[in-house]
């Protein structure tokens, strides 16, 4: 049901009041809390997996298990057990000119964050963040994604069952509900979404000047080196196939750190395009009816997505759909379709090949789309300017890591970078020479999973990180705290100033 402002501001001021009546929160409070998400994960995971599914028309419980419940339990778990060590007091040591005073950092809530979730891991990145803010010792109020209304209707009546209003609330709706909810003076805002919409939460929280967390999208390229294409090296090729095919085709591309495009040397296309098709056809032997393979979450954005192809088509790319195994699927009617053009041509065209899949995906689910490699798209095309968030992969030609380098540089700061080779120095002048909100090596994805590593944007792409000790962190006020001893100096900064001074001030300057 959706909320109106009168209802938000209720909520938000009976956690406003709760979060400043009772400022430390014991440690045995905070892991019950994460006690009572884990359990619902567990209790609860097969309904919230199935509502999902629901939500997207196809979408395995299998990804739901792996990409939303494995890293949520992970990462709670981690909370749980370093919790201890990270709301200590942090001792830091003291200038000599202050000593013998003592100095530490004091741990404390922030009082009241809100989250909102975003619908392609409707789970995993509305729970992470509730999971992090309760563990640093706060109220939480979320706003779930619209576009998954099965499964946010009932993650809202599990959590309301869990939680007390002053500890966690959810309030639903469409955009008006996020301007409101984004408007209201929270101690610190969570968005997880697209960079158009973060501006627009920016903008509202900047009203109240409320600190604010964006986890947004961006253009993530991956370089395949030349030490990929070796003669006697197809096992790298293949595996980094693989592995790309993987990170991109995880829930049908509608991933925020997924390849967005592929830099690969001049010449190469056509060896990438062979182990790219027979990776797709490893991982998704057939597609339509695949419940591994993922449909697009709306017709919306499902009819964007076949924009994106067309007009980079018009402009002269060179597109290549996968996935022919769809056709082998055991839905005869899907693997037969009425073809246009029956009178012609014995021998079946690739184009006529690529009609008979779409077709086929679409009878087993009008928005299961089939993957696409696109060659060479134009620069100013949108499939180049806009975050794709879907199976759609373009590949490019790239003279080397210097022109990697300058293609990367020229565009805003992407959300991740994946290098494949195993020229160690030309991967370690990339990363040096590029800027990205994170790296994974001879893999896609997978940096995502390291709980000890920060995980968020730069620029477009993102403000601020969050995961294991950082998201610890990004939810508390970290309040500096001087003990000021009796024996303190201090006096001898004080006016009025002369040669006692100067000279006090001389000899500290040698010493600094």
């Amino acid at each position: 049901m959706p909320h109106g402002a009168a209802d938000l501001t209720t909520r938000f001021q009976a956690q406003h009041a709760a979060s400043r009546a009772m400022v430390d929160v014991p440690l045995a409070w905070r892991r019950e809390r994460l006690g009572r998400i884990a359990h619902l994960i567990e209790t609860h995971g097969p309904a919230l997996a199935d509502a999902v599914q629901a939500d997207f028309g196809v979408r395995s419980a299998h990804l739901t298990d792996v990409a939303d419940y494995f890293v949520l339990l992970a990462a709670i778990g981690q909370l749980q057990k370093k919790l201890p060590r990270w709301m200590k007091p942090q001792r830091v040591s003291t200038p000599i000119y202050l000593q013998p005073a003592r100095a530490h950092i004091q741990r404390q809530p922030l009082g009241v964050v809100g989250v909102i979730g975003p619908w392609n891991y409707p789970l995993q990145l509305t729970l992470g963040p509730l999971a992090a803010a309760l563990a640093a010792g706060n109220r939480v109020m979320i706003k779930p994604s619209e576009l998954t209304p099965r499964s946010s209707a009932l993650l809202a009546d599990l959590l309301h069952a869990a939680f007390t209003p002053d500890e966690v609330t959810v309030v639903q709706g469409g955009a008006d509900v996020a301007h409101a909810f984004a408007s209201l003076p929270f101690d610190h805002l969570f968005f997880t979404g697209s960079t158009a919409v973060g501006r627009k939460v920016a903008e509202a929280a900047a009203q109240n000047l409320t600190p604010t967390t964006l986890e947004l999208g961006g253009k993530s390229p991956c370089i395949l080196d030349a030490s990929c294409f070796l003669p006697g090296r197809e096992g790298d090729l293949a595996s980094a196939a693989l592995k790309i095919a993987h990170g991109k085709l995880l829930n049908a591309g509608q991933t925020c750190i997924a390849p967005d495009y592929v830099l690969l040397p001049p010449g190469c296309e056509a060896a990438f395009e062979q182990a790219f098709a027979q990776a797709v056809d490893r991982l998704f032997p057939t597609l339509g009816g695949n419940a591994d393979y993922a449909s697009i979450v709306t017709d919306r954005h499902h009819a964007r997505l076949h924009d994106l192809l067309a007009q980079a088509q018009a402009q002269g790319a060179r597109v290549v759909r996968l996935g022919e195994g769809a056709d082998k699927s055991d839905n005869k009617a899907a693997a037969s379709p009425p073809h246009p053009y029956p009178h012609t041509h014995p021998k079946k065209s690739e184009a006529q090949k690529n009609f008979e899949s779409i077709r086929a995906h679409a009878l087993a689910h009008p928005r299961q789309m089939a993957p696409a490699l696109v060659f060479n798209p134009p620069a100013d095309c949108r499939l180049m300017t806009e975050e794709i968030f879907g199976p759609i992969l373009p590949v490019l030609s790239c003279d080397g890591p210097d022109a990697a380098i300058a293609h990367i540089n020229a565009r805003p700061r992407p959300l991740a970078l994946y290098w494949f080779g195993s020229d160690t120095t030309a991967r370690d002048r990339v990363l040096a020479r590029t800027v990205s909100g994170g790296v994974t090596v001879n893999d896609t994805l997978m940096h995502i999973a390291h709980e000890n590593l920060p995980f968020g944007g730069v620029g477009d792409s993102g403000w601020g990180a969050y995961h294991g000790e950082t998201g610890f962190l990004r939810f508390t006020q970290q309040k500096p705290v001087l003990v000021q001893s009796r024996w303190a100096m201090g006096e001898l900064f004080y006016p009025p100033y002369g040669p006692r001074f100067q000279q006090v001030m001389g000899l500290l300057k040698r010493w600094l």
